[in-house]
């Protein structure tokens, strides 16, 4: 491989992840750098193939359902880890404990007294016309007050290094299961560097999660049955939901194997019914019960409201967080964090433009080629319009779009997104990243260090879904600036910069 030098490595004025402005790596990658240096290239594109075969044979797949036909595809990674140091790492935890406190305070509100309207810092109506608003959970009392059990928010870094939330996901958020499976391939790939490095670990999350299902089971419950409530094999992301089951000890189930006696919840067995006291629910909530939403659902289970209303059985996430998964909802977690916790926003929001105000709607219209323009319920990279890579016609389409249904989009500035290295042929190129962590609100609120990295693998690109051409690292939090071949710390002077220098 040749060495990973400014000569080799084009910043093109990102930030990066792995390189500070004049072209030399951040003191935190320097041990991996000289790893990959000394592997050379024929080597490490071999380990790239065994790993990306490993993934495979391991069914850690997708489903794309935007082809002519469904096509099961593996989740791509690229060997290249992402680095974030320890120091930083603390500053993101903090900023998502008090967001997922505000949330959870918010979504409490909607649906009793909300005091949010009254107070005029959402109109009702925003609220109501939301697609996650659900009437039928006003009123509903979840164990220990609980609503957003798991919640994973996607960051970004500015070019300046500055780190934002772009968006949050509450409704059934996933990816965790592709974060484990990365780290559990690089210890294979990359044993020796990994021994080596002050890695903070996240093979606990399973029993993170299952501990976290049991605090939130109904009152006076010690030893609650869970299990995961999942579409079906056919789903996306059904490797996840098999996967999560199998590594909490729990049943996998779907709504056929599952039924409501006296509002209680049981389990079809070969030993008869047993009873269910938690669901991890990874179906979207208008599909849980054709009792009280959708009567066409074939995927849920009748009754099962009526056992949730009677608190017999708890429901992760609870039903009705969708309307915080709302984008222009999103917009106001500043405001919610300020109202419910008295704070000032620790990770402030990308700069947001709400289509539904007309002044914000005129600006987003003349300005389609500078803007990010998004349908606020739709995800995966969908239902989006990157301006200025797009062209006259799609811009067009947008416009009107807008025009007939405002509420539905928001748009935000084309961000420089912070880029980091990935493997291309023999050398290193940039491609933008993100970053999901993934937020547990139990008993206490617990987060697992580092989260998905996804990376868009096309040149260029800003979206980074694996149904749009994305792929996925495994992000490691790096404790203490030492190389990380475990040789000697770097100086504490450079150890205590808060940001990448970009």
């Amino acid at each position: 491989m040749r060495k990973s030098s400014a000569s080799d490595y084009d910043l093109e004025q990102f930030c990066d992840e792995m390189f500070m402005a004049d072209g030399s790596p951040h003191p935190w990658a320097l041990g991996l750098l000289e790893t990959l240096d000394n592997l050379g290239s024929q080597r490490l594109a071999k380990r790239q193939e065994a790993a990306e075969r490993a993934l495979f044979d391991m069914g850690i797949t997708f489903n794309v359902y935007s082809d002519e036909a469904a096509t099961e595809k593996i989740f791509p990674i690229d060997l290249i880890p992402r680095l974030v140091r320890g120091q930083e790492w603390d500053h993101i935890e903090r900023g998502l404990f008090q967001r997922v406190r505000a949330l959870n305070a918010f979504i409490n509100d909607v649906y009793s007294e909300q005091r949010i309207v009254s107070e005029g810092i959402i109109p009702v109506e925003t609220i109501k016309s939301a697609e996650g608003y659900l009437e039928p959970c006003i009123g509903l009392t979840p164990p220990q007050g609980i609503w957003c059990h798991i919640t994973g928010s996607d960051i970004v870094r500015d070019e300046h290094g500055a780190l934002m939330v772009l968006e949050d996901n509450l409704r059934c958020p996933s990816g965790v299961s592709y974060t484990l499976a990365n780290r559990n391939q690089m210890k294979r790939t990359f044993p020796n560097l990994f021994r080596s490095s002050r890695v903070r670990p996240i093979s606990h999350y399973p029993s993170m999660l299952l501990q976290m299902l049991n605090q939130v089971a109904p009152a006076g419950n010690t030893r609650p049955n869970a299990a995961v409530l999942t579409p079906g094999k056919y789903n996306s992301a059904y490797f996840e939901h098999s996967y999560l089951a199998r590594k909490m000890g729990c049943k996998l189930v779907e709504g056929g194997d599952l039924v409501v006696e006296d509002d209680r919840v049981w389990m079809r067995t070969t030993m008869g019914l047993q009873p269910v006291d938690v669901i991890y629910r990874r179906i979207d909530d208008k599909f849980l019960d054709p009792e009280v939403f959708r009567s066409d659902s074939l995927l849920g289970v009748k009754g099962l409201m009526r056992a949730y209303r009677a608190g017999n059985v708890s429901l992760v996430n609870a039903p009705g967080t969708g309307v915080a998964d709302d984008k222009l909802i999103y917009t106001y977690v500043p405001d919610m964090i300020r109202l419910y916790l008295d704070e000032e926003p620790i990770l402030p929001n990308v700069e947001t433009y709400r289509c539904e105000d007309k002044a914000q709607r005129q600006h987003v219209l003349a300005n389609l080629d500078k803007l990010v323009v998004k349908a606020v319920n739709e995800a995966g990279g969908y239902g989006m319009l990157v301006g200025p890579h797009a062209t006259k016609a799609e811009r067009e389409d947008f416009a009107e779009r807008i025009a007939q249904t405002p509420r539905n989009y928001i748009a935000q500035p084309t961000l420089q997104l912070s880029r980091a290295p990935v493997l291309v042929d023999d050398h290193l190129e940039g491609r933008h990243v993100d970053l999901r962590p993934y937020v547990l609100l139990g008993s206490d609120i617990v987060v697992v260090p580092g989260g998905l990295t996804r990376v868009a693998l096309k040149k260029g690109s800003l979206v980074v879904n694996s149904s749009q051409g994305g792929g996925s690292k495994d992000t490691w939090v790096v404790d203490g600036a030492q190389e990380m071949d475990g040789a000697q710390e770097i100086d504490g002077a450079q150890e205590m910069v808060d940001v990448p220098s970009c």
